[in-house]
């Protein structure tokens, strides 16, 4: 798979379908801040909007021969303290779990420290998306905190989770994800032979979700 600049001509027709179509996950939405979309002319609209943006900086997951199959961007990028997040993310059902959908948050890990040279990569998420809390613990995302009403999200409060990855980290989760990557740790199937070991020492698993 690669990450291409969307693109709402290219990328939207495919994105809209995989994620508004029979196939779709019906939570995919339930913590962004946007969507479910009514029509492919709103989604065609919205993608268009963040192909125009620098901050979120977006790109179509792109998967070889299925076409654009999920989001992901860069945000609250401050390239003066080397501080980004990967943020605005979401997997069409078809990619989520998958070796694809792995491959593509190394390459945003891998281009933030290896090429831009930053010192640190944030992830946050609802305190109630527990899907994204797991993928940040085994991605090797480290939990920092939780920012009480944080956020007003879709007309309700949200609690923020804080995770990161600091370039300390870095060399060690680099090569967790170069081995679980290899192809020699796939059977014919496509089934992992052993689990990715990308988790930073320390790390918090529950996180206490204040009442409302």
């Amino acid at each position: 798979m690669r990450l291409e600049p969307v693109d709402a001509r290219i990328h939207g027709p495919a994105l809209f379908a995989a994620t508004h179509g029979p196939q779709r996950d019906p939570a995919l939405w339930d913590f962004m801040f946007v969507g479910p979309f009514p029509s492919q002319r709103e989604f065609a609209q919205w993608l268009a909007a963040c192909a125009r943006s620098e901050d979120p900086l977006f790109f179509a997951i792109v998967t070889r021969g299925q076409g654009a199959a999920g989001l992901a961007s860069y945000t609250r990028i401050s390239p003066g303290h080397g501080v980004i997040e990967i943020g605005n993310i979401f997997f069409a059902a078809r990619i989520q779990r998958t070796r694809e959908a792995t491959e593509a948050i190394f390459l945003l890990l891998r281009h933030a420290f290896d090429r831009l040279g930053y010192r640190r990569v944030e992830w946050k998420c609802d305190s109630r998306n527990r899907r994204s809390r797991r993928a940040a613990l085994r991605f090797g995302f480290r939990f920092e905190g939780l920012f009480r009403q944080h956020m007003v999200i879709k007309g309700a409060s949200r609690d923020t989770v804080w995770f990161a990855m600091t370039d300390r980290d870095w060399p060690r989760i680099r090569a967790a994800y170069r081995r679980w990557l290899a192809p020699r740790n796939f059977d014919r199937d496509g089934n992992q032979r052993t689990r990715l070991k990308a988790r930073s020492p320390g790390y918090l698993p529950q996180v206490r979700v204040p009442p409302r």
